[in-house]
Formats: structure tokens, C-alpha cells, sequence
């Protein structure tokens, strides 16, 4: 594996500060995910912990393309998104035996990274500067992000198709058209010209990463991160996370949920979440006991209950506040 990254600061503290969004996610005790306390059959947190240290190079690659755009050395439609995404995911697999982590972490991370480095020369203790600053300046990357994704071509496509087919996620039978279990998807998506963005646009009724992509990432922006900042400002960090997580779930029922178990099972669960999230969440002890209840509610019946996008959006808000200068 080769890379054109060169000695960027800037580069280095976004990778830096997105590794660590992965890793501060798989360590709070999210109910029904892998964590600290829990694993799946095959997949446990070591498994997360690998990942969150393969992906650190090509998050560092995506931000130093950030960079390239910001000072026209590159042009948008020229970043390389789905190959960026294929990158990331071939490390991740590469580096750990508990199959498919973070796929939907990485689709979302890839686009905050470049826009990162699209308008900032220095991230490093929280000390941000440069081109336009992250602090204070989430419309700037959210700006930056949309152009990206907007941006993206056909050979994008079929570099994400591609990342999936090594990932081989579960729950992907629901395409209405260009299905990536399809062998003929590939030459389609380059013989009509379907870019990314398409491609997000036509799954995002019913995957909420896709929908995020699409929309400009609303729930990463305008609730989730919002919330958890908030959080983090007075309760410990495990509290904060695992209400955020809660949060995000009471609200958007589990699009991973729904394409294996069913809408109806999925917004069941999010009324769950809401009903644990009432009585005070991972902050009070009632809400600690509605947790660990929550939570083996979740297992008993194996992973079809894994909120998995939830913690994908979860991860995203972390990325937003470890730019910002969180530290734990």
C-alpha cells in the first residue's frame, strides 16, 4: 500500500482526532453493540480497536486530499471518494479476523475528513487555525462535506461497491436498482454515469448512512452532535456517549435493524430507547438498570438486534467534537 501523504500536521491530528472518535465510540457500554463488556459470536472489541488503528493512514490520506483541494493542487471531483472508502476498508479487514467493524463509520468519516483538511492548517490539542477553523466553524465542514459527496463520479461508485464486496456486510437485500449483489451493477454504474450521490440517493430510504450522505448529514449535525456536546459538558464520558447513542436511537429507528428484523421490530426498539433514555439513561441508576435490560433484550436472540447504523451516527458525532478540540 502506497500512499502520496507528506508531512502534514494537519493531516496527522484529523486522523488522529477521527481514531480516536472510533475508538472512544466501541468503549462506552452501548446496549446491543459490541464494547468493553460485550462482544458478538466472532467480533469483539479488539476487533474494533484494530480497526480504529488500520483506518488511521487513509484518514490521514483523505485529509491531506483535503488539503490539495484547499490550496488547487486538486480538484473536488477529483478526491477519489469511493476509492478513499475502498482504502480505508481493505486496511480494516486487512488487520483484524472479526469481519466487517466499521463500513458504515468509514462512508461517513471519509467526506469529514477531506472537508477537514479543506479548511484547516493545524488540529492538535484542540489549538485549531488555518483556512476557515473547525472551532467555531461547523458550517464551513458541513459546506465543504456536501461539496464533496456532490461532487463524487461513477468511478466513485463502483470503488464503494467494490469496498463492500470486501467488507460483506449483512443486511443489504433491499435495492430496488443496483443491487451490489448484482455482477452486472459495476459496468452499469459506469455505462449510465451513476455517480455516488446517486447511488446514496437511492438507498437512503432505508439506510440512514446513505440518508445522512445525501442530506448533508442532518442527525451527525443538528442532533446528535448537539446533544453530545452537551453531555459531555455534565456527565462522564461513557454517560454521554451511551445517552447519545440513546438519543440518536429514540428518534431514528435502526435502519440496520429494519433491513434484517423488520420496520415494525425497529421502531419498537426505538420506543425502548426513548422509554431507557426517560429514566435518566446511563445517569441515573434506574436508567443504568433499563440498560443492562435493554441490553439483554438486544443479545438473546443473537446480532438481529445490533443497532449498528446507530452507533455508525454515534461515531460521526464524536468526530465532529474530537475536531473541536475534545480530549478525553
Amino acid at each position: 500500500m502506497s500512499y502520496i501523504v507528506q508531512n502534514c500536521q494537519s493531516a496527522v491530528d484529523i486522523s488522529r482526532c477521527l481514531q480516536l472518535a472510533v475508538l472512544l465510540e466501541v468503549s462506552a457500554d452501548k446496549p446491543g453493540n459490541v464494547n468493553f463488556m460485550s462482544s458478538f459470536e466472532g467480533t469483539c472489541k479488539e476487533h474494533f480497536l484494530a480497526s480504529a488503528v488500520a483506518a488511521g493512514p487513509v484518514f490521514q490520506e483523505a485529509a491531506w486530499r483535503g488539503r490539495q483541494i484547499a490550496y488547487g493542487e486538486r480538484a473536488v471531483n477529483d478526491v477519489g471518494l469511493g476509492e478513499l472508502v475502498k482504502l480505508g476498508v481493505k486496511e480494516v479487514m486487512s488487520w483484524q479476523h472479526g469481519g466487517n467493524t466499521i463500513l458504515g463509520t468509514i462512508m461517513l468519516f471519509m467526506p469529514i475528513a477531506v472537508a477537514a483538511g479543506m479548511i484547516t492548517t493545524t488540529i492538535a490539542n484542540g489549538n485549531v487555525s488555518g483556512k476557515g477553523s473547525v472551532v467555531g466553524g461547523l458550517g464551513f465542514l458541513r459546506e465543504n462535506i456536501n461539496r464533496i459527496i456532490y461532487a463524487s463520479t461513477a468511478i466513485d461508485a463502483v470503488h464503494l461497491y467494490e469496498a463492500i464486496d470486501i467488507a460483506m456486510p449483512n443486511g443489504l437485500n433491499q435495492a430496488p436498482d443496483l443491487s451490489v449483489n448484482d455482477p452486472t451493477s459495476k459496468q452499469r454504474l459506469i455505462d449510465e454515469n451513476v455517480t455516488l450521490y446517486q447511488v446514496f440517493d437511492i438507498a437512503k430510504d432505508y439506510d440512514d448512512i446513505c440518508s445522512e450522505l445525501v442530506h448533508n448529514y442532518p442527525i451527525t449535525f443538528e442532533e446528535a452532535y448537539p446533544y453530545l456536546s452537551e453531555q459531555l459538558g455534565k456527565a462522564d464520558e461513557n454517560a454521554a456517549v451511551v445517552n447519545t447513542f440513546l438519543r440518536i436511537l429514540a428518534n431514528h429507528p435502526d435502519t440496520f435493524i429494519a433491513r434484517k428484523a423488520g420496520a415494525t421490530k425497529a421502531k419498537e426498539i426505538s420506543t425502548e430507547a426513548k422509554d431507557v433514555l426517560d429514566l435518566g439513561g446511563a445517569s441515573t441508576v434506574e436508567g443504568k438498570l433499563a440498560i443492562e435490560k435493554f441490553d439483554y433484550k438486544l443479545r438473546k436472540e443473537g446480532n438481529h438486534y445490533n443497532p449498528g447504523t446507530t452507533a455508525d451516527l454515534t461515531a460521526a458525532a464524536l468526530a465532529l467534537c474530537t475536531l473541536n478540540g475534545y480530549r478525553p
